[in-house]
């Protein structure tokens, strides 16, 4: 019983002696001015927090999210086509597929895939 305390104790010693050494080893001595601030986006914190935004990038950024969603729906349309009735797979995919489609000419219509304006 008394050895079995005693291993404790010299594990729960070791630990200790761990932990305060990584937490002196770890603290930082340089205090960065960037790193304090509560943004580190590259914006300077003190000035006006109302900037012009480009809408264009907002719709940029709404058109690749369609595509990312769009081919995490496409790909389990593969493996279900084994599963499911030939007819209405087929049906499905291709609303779906005309759908996006019919997106992207819009999109390209409005000229919101000139990137280089």
């Amino acid at each position: 019983m008394f050895a079995i305390l005693m291993i404790s104790l010299m594990f729960m010693m070791i630990s200790m002696i761990v932990m305060l050494l990584a937490s002196i080893l770890s603290k930082k001595t340089i205090i960065d001015r960037e790193k304090s601030s509560p943004f580190e986006c590259g914006f300077d914190p003190k000035s006006s927090a109302r900037l012009p935004f480009s809408l264009r990038f907002f719709l940029i950024t709404i058109i690749f999210l369609i595509f990312d969603v769009e081919i995490a729906l496409i790909l389990p349309i593969i493996l279900i086509m084994n599963y499911s009735n030939l007819f209405i797979w087929t049906i499905t995919s291709i609303m779906f597929i005309m759908i996006l489609l019919l997106g992207l000419y819009h999109e390209w219509n409005q000229g919101m895939l000139n990137w280089t304006k």
